[in-house]
């Protein structure tokens, strides 16, 4: 097995735990705070469409299509504590904007070389290039973990 496939299999098993998650759920549901001081998933969402853009194109560069006008701008920590619906998007376009970025991820994965993947990327949390992608799958895993609890905070079955 490559390592580009192997980076691939965490990414996929993640995207397919999130989905999972997501599925069933509501804008509103999407808005739901497990406790105070937590981050609704809608906002989770989006941060993490964000911050994949950003790390990706930070270790390949020109890989990922640009992110919808304002998007970055509606998900950084200051509008965290937001709950007014019309602030983030639709669930619908958070999916759309989710599939378009991880497609380029992949791809970009896909074409990095084997040896790329020491390269150092000046990151404390990812330092190399290979850690990069594989945080996309991590990063992913662990606001789903938190989308578990509301879930169930919403009366909705365990699914994994």
């Amino acid at each position: 097995m490559t390592p580009q496939r192997a980076m691939r299999l965490g990414i996929e098993m993640a995207d397919l735990i999130a989905s999972g998650y997501l599925g069933d759920l509501s804008d509103a549901d999407m808005l739901h705070r497990p406790c105070e001081g937590a981050n609704h998933i809608k906002w989770q969402l989006g941060h993490l469409i964000v911050s994949e853009h950003k790390m990706i194109e930070g270790v390949s560069p020109g890989s990922m299509p640009p992110l919808p006008e304002g998007f970055a701008e509606r998900y950084t920590k200051e509008t965290s504590t937001i709950d007014d619906p019309a602030a983030f998007d639709s669930k619908e376009t958070l999916l759309a904007t989710a599939a378009e970025q991880r497609a380029a991820t992949l791809a970009a994965l896909d074409k990095t070389s084997a040896d790329d993947f020491d390269k150092e990327t000046g990151v404390d949390y990812a330092p190399t290039v290979g850690s990069m992608y594989s945080m996309q799958g991590s990063h992913l895993l662990m606001h789903a973990g938190q989308w578990a609890i509301i879930r169930r905070q919403l009366g909705r079955p365990p699914l994994f």
